[in-house]
């Protein structure tokens, strides 16, 4: 059983090459609780939310990279199209997501508020992004053999 006393926070995402933005959003997450678990998508997941590109890195690999940050308690990878699963099982404190999303819409809300945690969002660094780097990248060296 959890210790009452401490506060997990969960989140979730593809983390895709993963960059400064993630760094500073999961730092942010984990200083708003104890422990910080990340909900990571799979590769087949992550094809049915972004399409067959996607993901760059391999789940073992993304898995890997987050669960090194000094912010990570726990990295979970699930292969549904949302947490909802991983969220009922935790019954996290504090559900977070970022600013793009609206609170009435975070996948999983009922259940944290309905057990008494919060959902918030946590603002996005400006001009950080996955699909940034990726454009950076290609008209970088998208030309060029």
């Amino acid at each position: 059983m959890r210790d009452e006393h401490k506060k997990l926070v969960f989140t979730n995402g593809v983390f895709d090459i993963l960059h400064h933005g993630h760094v500073s959003y999961l730092k942010e997450a984990r200083n708003l609780g104890d422990a910080l678990i990340i909900g990571c998508n799979a590769d087949a997941s992550v094809r049915r939310l972004k399409g067959d590109k996607r993901p760059l890195q391999n789940e073992s690999d993304r898995a890997h990279i987050l669960a090194s940050l000094k912010s990570t308690d726990c990295v979970a990878i699930f292969d549904d199209d949302t947490p909802l699963a991983l969220i009922e099982f935790l019954i996290p404190d504090i559900l977070v997501k970022g600013a793009d999303w609206s609170i009435e819409n975070v996948v999983g809300r009922d259940i944290v508020e309905k057990h008494g945690g919060k959902v918030l969002t946590i603002p996005f660094l400006e001009g950080r992004s996955t699909t940034g780097v990726v454009e950076t990248v290609i008209e970088r060296y998208g030309s060029k053999h």
